[in-house]
């Protein structure tokens, strides 16, 4: 039992809907600390409006309540449920705190005998009120940058005139760096302090004398009720002081910390979290050095919860953050908890890590036409991706081979930039893609010096890209029949991809691979086990490395492979790479049932995924995980290594499927839809020949491959005519386009961007009504899982609309086309698994607009609405374990649930936030209506045609 008996019941109160700068990492310290606090017997009540998440999986509380996260939804919940005890609000970013602030604020808490937990209002408080938290540090004796607060306009204007320029300016109260801006002109001031204002929800803004160029750490801590603090990670972030965390590239270990500072900032860090207020839980902070002999060091927050950097710092040291503070939350002590890595060791230790972890953001600016690309002290990106390594320069080109941009890692991929003052540009205005221009420009031979005067990022990374580019230029005189094994050896070692090393040789990838296949330069198996092997870890938790082979006395050789291979039947879950507008943790939620559901029937289940913010990479979801680039030479590896029954590709987006082609063609079983069947639905030309077949209408259509085919076509469709390339996601490149001069420019474009791709070219049904069906099949029988109604019209894009499940206004006859209609496409298309069909309807009659045999965005939405484990039962058809008539459907919904697209366009000033067939929306709510009278429902309806344009 915990040490607080008192605790029976609490509410847990998660983050709600995915927008830019509060991600998924919340999703996975949620469900981890649900988790946690199950194991302790404990009723756990969650309040989140999102259907995308595991988190608000039925399974992982007791009570899920899936609902706006306001006031008024938690009187509803501490009503219904009058035992709860405690709310723990820390593991759900600042939505939860901001709300649990509210609540206390109105006496909610206090009417309903509820105690806080895991932290306390002072603690939130101080850390939110930037003056409160700079004169509480000066008292403590921590070193705080010149600042002031201002909370009108005239008294910023003073702070500026006393401090001058460059200043930063901060909005108390907001997440992911909204409403802050480093102001260097005068000129500019003005405009982004009134932004800055109007942004924070007090009217608020702390203004920095800025700390250009200064170096940036931030350090994970847990504290427990008696006082004990470890320290469980240190990140540096390799961007200097200026670029947000979250935009940042992160390392850990830090690389150039002196051992004298760190012991400072460690000793700086626990006097902070021990001076905020009496709490047992996690706490992140972050600092500043000053970039010479000094070291001086400067506070720049302290957020006292589960942070962005706490699933990062999670993943690298295997130290499960979230679950740990819950059980501090409610009583236990550090000594008192077992290392959940090495069951046998205690909690109370500090991480040590025998390996380097590179953090690098994903960015979506292509979303966001006529964005500022550039990046500063508001977080931009959607995603993140993590490498593993044996050294910094491996786990930095595992990550950059994991960010799925067409890049096949850093260099010796022909796509460098070449021009000497666009290079200079984007190394001075930070630019999201500065992690390859760094290499080009000393491709180029501009001076490290030069390079770390604009960018003021340190010598020591500097030097490491330097080793790279000169051991690329080394292998260049070879090919692949000279080339030795020590040199080859070194480039894997340097984590070189194949492709790259084939590209410095002038040969194929697979010669590469073959001649390291002949030299026995084979990738090894590390664990991730907190303790750098000092006592045995019980959780397989791996990542790869390439290691010089040892000599035995009896004269053989070998390499150390830490991933034992069983004798079980196994499955491989390919996981769904970084965050993106297009794929998001819907896809990471398909992923952890289909390794649930594989387990559950008696496979072995082996996740491979590279986002550290997800639930598919926690330690303990499958029974082994490779945290590992989704790339081809990563995945294959590990099939060879470990030779399952089969790979499942439908479950991890568009990612996932992309390989399936590459797995055909090595003769690697994929379980479920065959690769022709997917194929077949890609190619938009093969499908519509599969839909005439069928007897089944679809807009009239024509591919092209250039413009001239492109304009031709146009004489027969009549505009307006839709545009849309093959095998994308999240509508990349769709677009409408209403007259040749428009079709020209945009075909033009979308070739450039994406070459050798096939065009659809659409008649665009004008007015049509949008719909769509997910579904499972088994090859012979088809279960409609549900049906959804776009409130929006047809032209703008599935994940941006408004959707009804079920439909609102579609006759009989419509919805019998819709069910006829799916049942013969997913059996022409011999889908054995899941598929998503979308129509449009216009006079009465449905069109197809594609089909997808895969799991879709919506297939949580619907599995939430329905209360029905669809992912479960599909992966279970998959695997060829049961046919769809094995399985009692019942289906659970009074009235109507909505699903609800979110925007993050407050991130990017001056961008069109019309809406089109390209989706734009970062992430989804849900909420029930019982019936069409909801005035939710009216205000949807009414403004339906508002955004649509091409």
């Amino acid at each position: 039992m915990p040490k607080n008996n008192n605790l029976k019941s609490i509410l847990i109160i998660g983050s709600g809907p995915i927008v830019i700068g509060q991600a998924c990492e919340f999703d996975y310290a949620g469900t981890q600390a649900l988790r946690s606090l199950r194991e302790d017997g404990i009723e756990t009540i969650l309040i989140n409006s999102n259907p995308a998440t595991i988190m608000t999986d039925p399974t992982m509380a007791d009570h899920v309540y899936l609902k706006p996260l306001t006031t008024k939804s938690l009187i509803e919940i501490l009503k219904e449920h009058p035992q709860i005890d405690a709310v723990l609000p820390t593991m759900g970013g600042q939505t939860a705190l901001n709300l649990c602030i509210e609540a206390d604020e109105k006496g909610i808490w206090k009417d309903f005998g509820v105690n806080l937990i895991g932290v306390d209002i002072n603690a939130i408080n101080i850390t939110e009120d930037r003056e409160q938290f700079r004169e509480l540090m000066l008292k403590i004796g921590v070193g705080m940058a010149p600042q002031a607060t201002a909370t009108s306009f005239l008294k910023g204007k003073e702070i500026a005139q006393e401090f001058g320029f460059p200043l930063v300016i901060r909005a108390s109260y907001t997440l992911g760096g909204a409403g802050a801006s480093i102001v260097y002109k005068e000129e500019d001031f003005d405009d982004l302090l009134s932004r800055g204002l109007e942004i924070s929800p007090i009217h608020e803004v702390m203004i920095d004398k800025a700390l250009i160029g200064w170096k940036e750490y931030e350090l994970e801590l847990l504290r427990d009720k008696n006082d004990n603090v470890v320290i469980i990670c240190t990140i540096e972030n390799m961007d200097p002081m200026g670029i947000h965390t979250g935009d940042s590239i992160t390392v850990a270990p830090a690389m150039t910390l002196s051992d004298d500072t760190f012991q400072k900032m460690r000793d700086m860090a626990i006097k902070m979290m021990r001076s905020i207020g009496d709490f047992a839980g996690g706490c992140n902070v972050q600092f500043a050095v000053s970039p010479d002999d000094k070291e001086d060091i400067i506070a720049i927050e302290i957020n006292p919860r589960v942070s962005r950097s706490s699933a990062l710092a999670s993943k690298a040291t295997g130290y499960p953050i979230a679950k740990i503070a819950a059980k501090l939350a409610i009583g236990y002590n550090l000594d008192e908890l077992d290392n959940q890595i090495t069951k046998s060791t205690s909690a109370l230790f500090e991480p040590t890590l025998d390996y380097v972890i590179v953090k690098i953001p994903r960015w979506n600016f292509d979303k966001f036409e006529g964005s500022d690309r550039t990046l500063g002290l508001q977080m931009k990106s959607v995603g993140e991706v993590m490498g593993i390594g044996r050294s910094f320069q491996e786990a930095l080109q595992k990550a950059t081979q994991s960010l799925e941009i067409k890049r096949n890692g850093l260099g010796a991929d022909g796509k460098g930039y070449k021009d000497y003052d666009q290079i200079i540009q984007k190394l001075t205005y930070a630019s999201w893609d500065r992690v390859f221009v760094i290499y080009d420009a000393i491709q180029l031979g501009i001076p490290l010096s030069r390079i770390h005067e604009i960018t003021k990022i340190d010598m020591w990374f500097l030097k490491q890209y330097e080793e790279l580019l000169s051991l690329e230029k080394e292998i260049s005189n070879y090919t692949i029949d000279n080339l030795d094994k020590d040199l080859l050896l070194e480039a894997k070692q340097k984590g070189f991809a194949d492709r790259q090393v084939a590209y410095m040789l002038g040969c194929l990838e697979s010669e590469v691979y073959n001649k390291r296949d002949e030299l026995n330069i084979n990738r090894v198996y590390k664990l991730v086990d907190t303790c750098a092997a000092e006592f045995k870890a019980q959780t397989p938790y791996y990542y790869s490395t390439f290691e010089n082979e040892v000599e035995r006395p009896d004269g053989t050789k070998y390499t150390d492979n830490e991933s034992e291979v069983s004798d079980k039947k196994k499955i491989i879950v390919l996981g769904s790479g970084p965050n993106r507008i297009g794929q998001g943790i819907e896809f990471d939620y398909c992923c952890v049932h289909g390794v649930l559901a594989a387990a559950e029937c008696g496979y072995e289940t082996i996740m491979i995924n590279c986002n550290p913010e997800t639930v598919s990479t926690d330690f303990d979801i499958a029974d082994k995980l490779y945290f590992e680039p989704v790339f081809w030479e990563h995945i294959y590896d590990i099939i060879r290594h470990e030779k399952p029954e089969g790979v499942i590709v439908q479950l991890g987006g568009q990612t996932a499927l992309k390989l399936a082609e590459k797995l055909d063609r090595y003769g690697i079983k994929i379980m479920g839809t065959s690769y022709e069947a997917l194929d077949l639905a890609e190619d938009r030309g093969s499908f519509s020949t599969l839909l005439q077949e069928n007897n089944i209408p679809y807009p009239e259509f024509g591919t092209a491959e250039n413009a001239d085919q492109a304009l031709a076509l146009a004489d027969e469709l009549d505009f307006p005519i839709l545009v849309r390339p093959s095998y994308v996601l999240g509508g990349q490149g769709m677009k409408i386009v209403i007259n040749k001069q428009q079709l020209e420019t945009h075909v033009v474009d979308l070739l450039r961007s994406i070459p050798n791709n096939k065009l659809l070219l659409d008649h665009y049904l004008d007015g049509a009504i949008e719909a769509e069906a997910d579904a499972i099949c088994d090859g012979e029988n088809v279960y409609i899982i549900g049906i959804m109604e776009h409130i929006e019209p047809c032209g703008i894009h599935s994940g941006d609309s408004n959707a009804l499940l079920p439909p609102f206004n579609l006759g009989d006859l419509v919805l019998q086309q819709i069910k006829d209609h799916t049942h013969k496409i997913a059996l022409a298309l011999k889908t054995v698994g899941l598929i998503n069909i979308q129509f449009a309807i216009k006079d009465e009659e449905v069109f197809i607009i594609e089909a997808n045999p895969r799991a879709s965005r919506t297939v949580p939405f619907i599995a939430k609405a329905y209360g029905e484990p669809y992912v479960n039962y599909a992966t279970k058809v998959m695997l060829g374990e049961n046919k769809v008539t094995d399985f009692t459907f019942n289906p659970q919904l009074k009235g109507y649930a909505i699903k609800q697209p979110v925007f993050s366009f407050d991130k990017f000033h001056n961008v069109n936030k019309q809406l089109g067939p390209e989706m734009k929306s970062t992430g989804e709510s849900i909420l029930f209506i019982d019936s069409l009278r909801d005035d939710d429902f009216y205000d949807l309806y009414a403004r339906r045609k508002m955004y649509l344009t091409s």
